[in-house]
């Protein structure tokens, strides 16, 4: 039942009291015993009915008229544009007006204005997907101990004849989730050589082992060219994406978070692409907050993790 006929029910009710007393019973306690109301709340609504006519059996707002605790308009402004832009939850909402906004609200308190705001469910294809299986999740110790390496592959560019089709390789550190990214025109085994060299010269900490998928990308050529730098290659089992899943789930990131924000922009150089993903890459290591790093930055993750490796290194 919608509110509206809700309300004309309420009316019709309250009108059908007044008729009872005029047409039947004329005795207003007998026509309240009939109805079983109190006779204080039929001379309430006589009262209003006499003064406003029909709208004065309409239920009033009990809304108080000035709310002094009630959230700032500005804040739900924020709140409702990282629902609308970045599908974010209250957890992540919560991260976000701490960190940047210096803002601190609970989860539960930006739960209750999504759900005033009919924001509370996300589209369809935002929902999480349960996976039939629970995959326990891991994390190594030591940063550079374990590489995911992957590639996005990008839609074609609209409007560029010929069209154009670039590939985002992504490099994460499983320990603390600094990634490094680059745009090649071309997925081969020379790019893929090239990324890693780039990789290498990036990251601040020394790199033990990484793994990919099984892609003609990382062939031969590439995996001998990690074991002469001294870095081990392991291969995932085919068909089981979820065994890179800290890389695949960095992919997402990108497509909701960056690629949403430049969508219609036409870039079809990769120098000028890898301008704005160099951009993305330095907002997602040192200033994005991370839900798996409990609100914390990957370059915090790591800024912990090094001083937790130094004061072991103290007590041996």
């Amino acid at each position: 039942m919608t509110q509206e006929r809700y309300e004309q029910k309420l009316n019709n009710l309250r009108l059908s009291w007044f008729r009872h007393f005029q047409e039947v019973t004329h005795n207003v306690s007998k026509t309240c015993r009939y109805y079983g109301i109190a006779r204080r709340t039929y001379y309430f609504w006589w009262n209003r009915y006499q003064e406003y006519g029909l709208d004065g059996l309409k239920d009033r707002s009990k809304r108080p008229h000035h709310s002094p605790r009630a959230t700032k308009p500005q804040i739900v402004e924020k709140i409702v544009y990282l629902r609308q832009h970045y599908y974010f939850g209250p957890f992540k909402i919560q991260m976000y007006l701490e960190r940047y906004h210096d803002i601190r609200m609970t989860k539960s308190s930006i739960y209750r204005i999504l759900k005033r705001l009919e924001m509370h469910r996300l589209p369809a294809n935002q929902r999480h997907r349960p996976l039939r299986e629970k995959f326990k999740k891991y994390e190594k110790p030591i940063p550079g101990h374990y590489l995911q390496v992957d590639v996005k592959f990008l839609e074609p560019i609209p409007g560029v004849i010929p069209q154009k089709r670039l590939y985002q390789y992504t490099a994460i550190d499983d320990c603390t989730r600094i990634r490094i990214l680059r745009i090649y025109e071309r997925c081969n085994q020379k790019n893929s050589i090239h990324f890693i060299d780039y990789v290498l010269t990036k990251l601040p900490f020394p790199v033990h082992s990484i793994q990919t998928d099984n892609g003609t990308e990382f062939g031969p050529q590439f995996h001998w060219h990690l074991l002469d730098k001294g870095i081990g290659h392991r291969y995932i089992k085919p068909n089981t994406p979820r065994l890179n899943g800290k890389v695949e789930r960095s992919h997402r990131i990108d497509e909701e978070e960056f690629y949403k924000m430049i969508d219609g922009v036409v870039i079809d150089n990769s120098g000028l692409f890898n301008e704005k993903l160099q951009q993305w890459e330095n907002f997602y290591n040192f200033q994005r907050p991370h839900g798996s790093l409990a609100g914390r930055t990957p370059f915090e993750k790591l800024q912990e993790k090094l001083k937790e490796l130094s004061l072991i290194e103290g007590t041996l």
